[in-house]
């Protein structure tokens, strides 16, 4: 074979090696802004989970603390009512025996001593009542230390829960801040920042009416997990919030707000009212015109929305 033979078949073997060499680049081609961003919201539907949970142990927790202090606060008079009931039967039992001895038997026995019966039966009473006071206290301590002990044990159980959720929520904001990574190298960085509301804001009346201008005054703060402001929310924090500058106290968990509203449909709708989606992981208010105001997820800001940014779980009223 001539040496131009030899060359022509070598250029065309390397032009098919080339050529053969494409897909498999094309197969550790970044993945798209879509395939990205829908990574980063399937990660960030499982963060809402979890905060949401964390906040509902969060207040759970806070019931369990609030009932133990409960019982501290009836453990302390009750211990120092049974030491004063001790030392009573205590001082009964010595003036019993100071009265009674020898002389006890010599005036039974000579009949003089009606007075001294009478004294006799009096302080036997008076044990007697001590002794009960002194029963029922011991059962009542007895029954407050037990409940005392659950309830330690359950905030330690709740506490461990919480700890286990942080550590969940930490590997979870590493795996979205990987993606976002990922993102800005192939694409450039996505603004995160808000700006503050500077639109019109509907007038509504009454306590509604609060809590939809506090809502509007939190659009472009940040998201901040289990913060109920003021200077970042989450979902149910912000909800809080909103509904708490209007004078109604609120849980900070989604789905203990979906417990505490009236349930309504979708046509009776009116600014103020609460809208839930993800399964109770999520929260926002409704604002009018077919729009919410919420705090997303982690990385993105309180924003305006569409009431079907996603498919509503359900709707409340706070009442």
């Amino acid at each position: 074979m001539s040496s131009a033979r030899i060359l022509l078949r070598t250029l065309v073997l390397a032009g098919v090696a080339v050529g053969l060499a494409v897909p498999a680049s094309a197969v550790s081609a970044q993945p798209s802004v879509s395939e990205l961003t829908q990574q980063i919201n399937k990660e960030s539907e499982e963060l809402a989970k979890v905060v949401e949970s964390y906040n509902r142990l969060n207040e759970e927790a806070k019931a369990t603390r609030a009932a133990a202090e409960e019982i501290d606060t009836k453990l302390g008079p009750l211990q120092k009512e049974l030491a004063q009931a001790e030392i009573e039967v205590g001082q009964i039992a010595i003036t019993a025996y100071k009265t009674g001895g020898l002389s006890t038997a010599s005036a039974l026995l000579d009949g003089t001593s009606d007075t001294f019966v009478h004294r006799l039966g009096t302080l036997d009473h008076l044990a007697r009542d001590r002794q009960q006071r002194l029963s029922s206290f011991t059962d009542t301590q007895v029954t407050y230390l037990a409940e005392q002990e659950k309830l330690q044990a359950a905030l330690a159980k709740q506490d461990a829960q919480v700890k286990e959720l942080a550590d969940r929520k930490k590997k979870i904001e590493a795996e979205i801040d990987e993606l976002m990574e990922k993102r800005e190298e192939a694409y450039g960085a996505a603004s995160q920042a808000g700006s503050s509301y500077s639109g019109p804001i509907p007038s509504v009346a009454g306590a509604a009416g609060t809590a939809v201008e506090f809502a509007y005054g939190a659009i472009g703060k940040p998201y901040v997990w289990g913060s109920s402001g003021p200077n970042g929310y989450d979902c149910s924090g912000l909800t809080l919030a909103a509904w708490r500058a209007a004078g109604k106290s609120l849980p900070h968990n989604a789905a203990m707000q979906w417990d505490r509203v009236a349930k309504i449909n979708r046509g009776a709708l009116q600014p103020g009212d609460l809208v839930f989606y993800n399964g109770l992981a999520h929260i926002a208010l409704y604002v009018g015109n077919g729009q919410v105001i919420h705090a997303p997820t982690f990385g993105r800001p309180v924003e305006l929305a569409s009431v079907d940014m996603m498919a509503p779980y359900g709707f409340g009223r706070v009442t």
